[in-house]
């Protein structure tokens, strides 16, 4: 499972990055941001973090 997340300045970013992972069949889980509308960045770093952290996050045996 890959976590992913951005601030309004790199949503456009994040969103083609989920059309490459969903092509390629890879697992992954969207922390936001899920608009250009200005966000603090610190909470969506926060949830990706937390999820690398407890191990749900794991990019091992993934093929890109």
């Amino acid at each position: 499972m890959i976590v992913i997340g951005a601030d309004h300045g790199g949503y456009k970013l994040k969103e083609e990055i989920k059309k490459y992972l969903e092509e390629k069949g890879i697992p992954f889980e969207d922390k936001g941001t899920f608009s250009e509308e200005s966000v603090d960045y610190p909470n969506i770093a926060k949830a990706v973090a937390s999820e690398v952290s407890n191990g749900k996050a794991d990019i091992r045996n993934i093929n890109m």
